[in-house]
């Protein structure tokens, strides 16, 4: 059983399609542990609560959550269907930054950065995890992000329990490369 394949399964499931297995996500995200086992099971027999609870604690990104009894599971951030994953508003550092492919780059400098399939612009406060994203798309590229002018041009930020930072946009004008 390949725990790394399960897991980007999982992700699909939590973040975009829970109907693949047959199960729904309440408002917040949240999926019923016993109910993902099962679903997961269906094409992996014998893939139990042991193996997702090591999928949830050696998961590098800190994808997954469980609520207080560990009886309900969600993605983080990355959603493409709604769900409100109770965000706190954060002020964020002057600078966040944002992993791309070269081949995005001619969009994102005339539109800025869209969240397009996902709820929400993903950022990170490093450029080593910027660049990481970015080499997920090719030839990656980093862009800095003006967050703190932003967001005292009123744009809201939010950090996501694994660090994240979320916009629902970034305009072209607070875009450096």
């Amino acid at each position: 059983m390949n725990l790394e394949n399960i897991s980007k399964y999982m992700c699909l499931i939590l973040r975009h399609k829970p109907e693949a297995i047959g199960i729904t996500l309440d408002e917040h995200g949240w999926a019923n542990v016993v109910e993902l086992i099962d679903g997961i099971r269906k094409d992996n027999p014998g893939f139990d609560l042991d193996h997702l609870y090591e999928i949830v604690e050696t998961d590098s990104n800190g994808r997954y959550s469980f609520n207080e009894d560990k009886t309900l599971i969600r993605c983080n951030q990355g959603h493409s269907i709604p769900v409100d994953v109770e965000l706190e508003e954060k002020q964020p550092p002057e600078f966040l930054y944002h992993g791309t492919g070269e081949k995005y780059v001619v969009s994102i400098d005339q539109i800025g950065l869209i969240p397009k399939s996902r709820l929400y612009v993903h950022l990170s406060s490093d450029v080593d995890t910027a660049e990481k994203v970015g080499q997920r798309h090719g030839k990656e590229v980093v862009y800095q992000v003006a967050s703190g002018q932003m967001y005292r041009d009123g744009y809201k930020f939010y950090l996501s329990v694994n660090n994240v930072w979320l916009t629902k946009e970034v305009p072209t004008k607070y875009l450096e490369r």
